[in-house]
């Protein structure tokens, strides 16, 4: 399994669990709603989406811009939504939004796609609709520290997420780099064996018949009986110069 493939299960593990902690949320606080069924439609909304982003990223294929425009818009329309459902009281008392921690999902898989550029500004683009949230509701002055530190947590996370994929994706790419590296370096070592004992054998042949013939050959086989030799103890001593060859005759 690639890193990139664990990245997109572990966000989409993200997206499952923070969907079950936001239904938990709906669940105890839906009696307080303004729209109760409204709560529960952006549940299904949210639900139905998990799904299809957990399938759709899963395929490298879908994965690109329009997937990462739609996973961000239905974050901004089901934040958006509490101003309908929720009572502008709940609002400025600075209770969660809906969708909770749900959202960050959308900032995790435009980090993973883009880099720590593309999580920040997912982040930033949340956190404008954290804020309009209040301004909508008629409480822009209930905009305070808890909704500040949501928004510092998710620029966090867009900057932390999308540096450490960057990281570890340049790190899987320099050690493929070096796997493959290392693989070509053994098919030249093994070719350069085989040619190393092609020309052993030549020169033992050259050597043999230039002793049965006699003559000029006697001598061409000497010298191959020394280039042998030579070729030999460099094997041998494994060194990056050769040994001195005797027996080489002027030309």
């Amino acid at each position: 399994m690639g890193l990139e493939v664990a990245l997109w299960r572990a966000v989409a593990v993200y997206r499952g669990t923070s969907l079950a902690y936001a239904a938990a949320l709906i669940a105890m606080n839906f009696g307080e709603y303004d729209h109760p069924l409204g709560g529960w439609t952006v549940l299904a909304v949210m639900a139905l989406w998990t799904l299809y982003a957990t399938y759709s990223f899963a395929d490298p294929r879908r994965r690109g811009r329009p997937l990462l425009a739609a996973d961000l818009a239905v974050a901004l329309g089901c934040l958006l939504a509490t101003t309908w459902v929720e009572s502008a009281g709940n609002i400025s008392s600075g209770r969660s939004t809906l969708p909770a921690s749900w959202v960050a999902a959308a900032v995790l898989s435009w980090a993973v796609a883009g880099g720590k550029r593309a999580g920040i500004a997912a982040a930033l683009a949340l956190g404008v609709a954290n804020v309009l949230v209040h301004v909508l509701a008629g409480t822009p002055g209930s905009a305070g520290s808890v909704t500040f530190n949501g928004i510092v947590l998710l620029v966090m996370a867009g900057l932390v997420v999308g540096h450490v994929v960057k990281l570890a994706l340049d790190a899987e790419a320099r050690l493929a780099r070096a796997v493959e590296l290392e693989a070509s370096t053994r098919e030249r070592e093994r070719l350069a064996r085989g040619i190393h004992d092609s020309v052993l054998q030549v020169l033992a042949m050259v050597q043999r018949r230039g002793g049965e013939m006699g003559g000029e050959l006697a001598g061409l086989g000497r010298l191959a009986l020394a280039e042998e030799a030579a070729l030999r103890a460099l094997n041998s001593a494994g060194a990056g110069e050769p040994p001195a060859r005797h027996g080489r005759g002027g030309r």
